[in-house]
């Protein structure tokens, strides 16, 4: 039986806004992480990564768009 669960992330660009991002199981074992980037997650549905990205929004983590 294939395991085709997705998570979800938010990640920083380089301009300081976030992206709510879809990850499958397969990747989510290894995210992806590069130096100038920070992510947050794993979350099990998009609206949690959403309301996530609203408290780094507020936090001053992240830019609005």
């Amino acid at each position: 039986m294939s395991n085709n669960k997705s998570f979800w992330y938010v990640v920083r660009q380089e301009d300081g806004t976030c992206e709510v991002v879809e990850s499958d199981w397969e990747r989510a074992k290894t995210p992806e992480k590069s130096d100038h980037k920070s992510q947050w997650g794993s979350f099990n549905n998009e609206q949690e990564a959403i309301a996530k990205k609203i408290g780094l929004i507020r936090g001053g983590k992240c830019q609005p768009k």
